[in-house]
């Protein structure tokens, strides 16, 4: 029986590719390199705002360059979200009916934490989340598991007792670091084919994730 779930942010609640796409194009244009069209930048997205500024440029590009843009980025994400951010389709009904049953809920984001925190706040600021976790300087990026089980720890439950959810192999690999049962998404960044080599069951819709949810009666 699954008492809590962890969502992943971005590809799993929400459809954050413009913004993110916006963001990192004007930085790369900022620092005098090409951008990418949206199907691009799609790749990128998962590993955090380095790994994506990485992506974003040519191999022999050094790493002080790269952090150059990842700030740029940062900065410029801190606007872009806004507009190019949006919930996917059936998710807010899903988490409010998990909250109404006494599921605990949280997000863990490899997504830089003060935008991780903002977003939640804004646009699921009805949903009592126990934690809201993203990409905190000198902390591990998924798929260590220290921040799932940091948040296990605060819903008081056993990682066998939590559910993750994500649209990756790298939120598969973070549940299965951390003992958690990984459900996987497909309407998110990443191909589905890359997700059905995986030992995670998949779930092609919001809806499906909530009838295979529904049977969670936690505080029965």
């Amino acid at each position: 029986m699954l008492h809590g779930l962890i969502f992943d942010l971005d590809g799993t609640l929400v459809d954050s590719l413009p913004g993110i796409a916006e963001a990192l194009n004007g930085a790369l244009a900022e620092r005098g390199h090409p951008g990418h069209p949206e199907e691009r930048v799609r790749t990128f997205i998962g590993n955090g705002t380095w790994m994506l500024a990485r992506r974003g440029l040519p191999p022999e590009v050094p790493d002080e360059e790269v952090a150059a843009v990842e700030e740029a980025v940062l900065a410029r994400y801190a606007r872009t979200w806004r507009t190019g951010t949006r919930v996917y389709d059936d998710i807010a009904p899903l988490l409010a009916d998990l909250a109404g049953r006494g599921v605990a809920l949280a997000i863990f984001s490899n997504k830089a934490h003060a935008h991780t925190v903002t977003i939640a706040a804004e646009l699921f600021g009805d949903i009592p989340f126990c934690a809201v976790l993203g990409h905190r300087e000198g902390s591990p990026r998924k798929p260590d598991p220290s921040g799932a089980l940091e948040i296990a720890a605060q819903m008081h439950l056993a990682p066998a007792q939590v559910g993750f959810v994500g649209d990756s192999t790298i939120d598969y690999e973070t549940a299965d670091n951390a003992g958690m049962q990984p459900l996987l998404v497909t309407w998110g960044y990443h191909p589905r084919a890359a997700l059905a080599r995986t030992q995670a069951l998949l779930l092609d819709d919001p809806r499906h994730l909530h009838r295979h949810l529904a049977g969670l009666h936690p505080n029965a």
